[in-house]
């Protein structure tokens, strides 16, 4: 950074950033900072280079902040920056791309100073920091008097609503957007979550309150967007006249291809970087996720998720309620779009569940879509691949699926979508199946990954929940989904049967010492728990959709002995009531039909069979309905989530491991 500093190890030695981090003062007025700020900087193209630089910054920032208080120069640093903000929108239109060059210039250098102030210094200290300034100003008191650490925040909030996305305000926009979550990433450094402090107050409160609304419907618009990095021959055409300064700009432009091309979602492996050419539409979403966790302050609510909250479509005509302050309009369809094709990402799945679970109009919209399946199936393939995905992840791809399964025309319309040939569901191939068979078959793969694996309750309890809420509109199930919920009964059963034996040994050796006996009283709970879920679920099927369901029936019939067990069996002898009449039926009339018959015989039979079985024969139970309650205490789960997907898949960002107290390591 400095005129012509073109590599990383050049920094250190580069007079220009030399004399800002030095001890003398330098006027807003010299000359020096129009040099400091046309520099051509190759940026890193891998976290190991942008590790590079972060090293190569920390000696830099370190002499800054011990100097700063005599010589001033960061302040006066983001005074040039904040002077120049104020003609970017004149510089848009009049296409003055060195200017804007510039400016994206000054806010670089003074993000990459602020990320390592906030490493190594108090809020309170950094705030310090900006107060300092050239003696030879103190005495203007209108420049004193005002708090520039808010100042700044403002005028990038100010920058990212105001300046249109175009090829040459590009880099900027980025630039604020990840400036802003640099400023926000205090938290990474404290295992509290943070519900207070200088910068918190800022953003909830102060000069940014009324840009509340505009900078949530503009981050969520360039998650929508999904606009692709400009190449950096869009970004500055050299022209013959144009000399050494845009031979200058376009070298940096070149530069900052390089590092918007850097960050994966979710991944820092190098393919994933190289096939992540959105960085601002990654960046904004990171910052809307935070923005929107922000916990509420002492005596106001987060207006971010106030206006997550209560945003609606643009076709949408009625007025808005007088209790919402931040509330907008944005395209829906273009929002479910961009929800379908980025659900490969956390932070798009969080998004998705965060508007599901607060937003009542997008709910109805998305559950009013006759395509539903563009949206499902990501979530499926989420689920299906678990092994490759954080619990994180998983977890939330489940409670959309929960979310969904609450509304009853949603269960009826999954099973009306026949999909073709399902390319990742490799355990068989389904060359037809409806969406609502295919779910089913994923949640119950997770429910028996979830046994063998990780034996985590809280996935069991929402894969059952949303294999529950389901069940009453269980309709014309695929073969193979009837087969494996009778499969998943029958491990089950076999699991069952393990840890009775299991305990009863035990007993037995030791004598009436039952010590041990409490962890296998606690797993057969557990088991017994899923066990009686099970039978609620398929027995829910066969009350209110048996006629619809043969293949079910059929399943039940050929593993009826799995079922012996537990008709007198106290937890669950009321529910096998129902089971008994249906296979006892069924079973009298295929008697009836003689032997040896063929599948396709004895398929005929169970259709007739299920247009002749009398309703009143079928006790009749509650319907089985989940509905899912966040935690009291939401931000404990979500604010370290949010910060871990910052940490791992914000582009060009590299955080030194040491000192992140929010998270472990390995949880991002």
């Amino acid at each position: 950074m400095g005129a012509n500093t073109s590599q990383v190890s050049d920094l250190s030695n580069n007079p220009n950033l030399k004399a800002l981090v030095g001890p003398e003062s330098i006027s807003e007025n010299d000359p020096f900072w129009n040099q400091l700020i046309s520099f051509t900087f190759i940026s890193p193209t891998s976290s190991g280079e942008s590790k590079l630089l972060e090293e190569a910054v920390i000696p830099l920032a370190k002499t800054l902040i011990e100097n700063n208080p005599r010589s001033g120069n960061f302040s006066a640093l983001v005074r040039i920056f904040l002077g120049r903000t104020k003609e970017l929108k004149i510089s848009t239109e009049c296409q003055d791309q060195l200017f804007i060059w510039q400016a994206h210039n000054a806010l670089l250098m003074i993000r990459c100073l602020l990320k390592v102030f906030i490493r190594e210094m108090s809020e309170e200290e950094l705030h310090q920091q900006f107060s300092y300034q050239e003696r030879a100003v103190v005495s203007c008191s209108e420049t004193s008097s005002e708090d520039l650490l808010e100042e700044l925040l403002s005028n990038l909030i100010h920058l990212i609503v105001e300046v249109p996305l175009l090829d040459i305000t590009y880099s900027i926009l980025f630039e604020a957007v990840t400036t802003l979550l640099v400023l926000l990433s205090y938290q990474l450094f404290h295992k509290d979550i943070l519900r207070d402090g200088i910068i918190f107050q800022h953003i909830m409160k102060g000069r940014c309150l009324c840009l509340t609304s505009r900078l949530v419907k503009t981050l969520l618009y360039n998650f929508i967007r999904q606009e692709k990095c400009p190449p950096p021959t869009h970004i500055f055409e050299p022209k013959a006249e144009g000399g050494l300064l845009y031979g200058l700009a376009f070298g940096v432009a070149s530069g900052l291809w390089s590092v918007f091309t850097l960050g994966g979602a979710g991944s820092k492996s190098e393919n994933d970087q190289e096939h992540n050419p959105l960085p601002l539409s990654n960046q904004s979403l990171l910052l809307l996720l935070v923005l929107a966790n922000l916990p509420d302050g002492p005596d106001w609510p987060n207006p971010y998720r106030q206006a997550i909250t209560c945003f609606r479509n643009t076709q949408d005509t009625s007025s808005p309620p007088a209790e919402h302050p931040h509330t907008f309009q944005i395209n829906f369809n273009s929002l479910y779009t961009a929800l379908c094709e980025q659900q490969r990402s956390d932070q798009a799945t969080l998004l998705l569940y965060t508007l599901l679970h607060q937003n009542a109009n997008v709910r109805t919209y998305i559950l009013s879509r006759t395509d539903m399946d563009n949206l499902v199936l990501p979530i499926l393939d989420i689920l299906y691949h678990v092994e490759e995905r954080n619990s994180h992840h998983v977890y939330m791809a489940l409670i959309i699926l929960l979310i969904l399964t609450e509304d009853d025309a949603f269960n009826r319309s999954i099973h009306e979508v026949v999909l073709k040939n399902i390319s990742w569901y490799t355990e068989r191939s389904l060359t037809e199946i409806s969406l609502g068979s295919l779910l089913i078959l994923v949640v119950i793969r997770t429910i028996q990954f979830n046994m063998t694996r990780t034996r985590d309750k809280y996935l069991h309890t929402n894969c059952l929940a949303a294999l529950a809420n389901m069940s009453a509109q269980f309709r014309c199930l695929h073969q193979y989904a009837a087969q494996r919920i009778i499969s998943l009964f029958a491990l089950l059963s076999k699991k069952h049967n393990k840890v009775l034996e299991q305990a009863t040994q035990s007993l037995r050796g030791r004598q009436g010492d039952s010590t041990a006996l409490p962890d296998y009283a606690q797993d057969l709970s557990v088991i017994e728990e899923v066990i009686r879920m099970m039978l609620e679920i398929i027995n829910s099927c066969l009350c209110n959709s048996l006629h619809h369901n043969p293949n079910l029936v059929y399943a039940l019939l050929y593993k009826r002995e799995l079922f012996e067990q537990f008709r007198m069996h106290p937890s669950f002898q009321d529910i096998m009531q129902n089971l008994d009449t249906v296979i006892g039926f069924f079973s009298q009339r295929l008697e009836q039909a003689g032997s040896d018959l063929s599948v396709e015989r004895v398929q005929e039979v169970i259709m007739k069979g299920a247009q002749a079985l009398p309703k009143d024969r079928l006790k009749k139970f509650p319907e089985l309905k989940f509905k899912y309650v966040e935690e009291d205490q939401p931000e404990d789960f979500f604010v370290p989530y949010v910060w871990s997907l910052v940490f791992n898949s914000g582009v060009g960002l590299h955080w030194i491991p040491t000192g992140i107290e929010l998270f472990s390591m390995d949880s991002g």
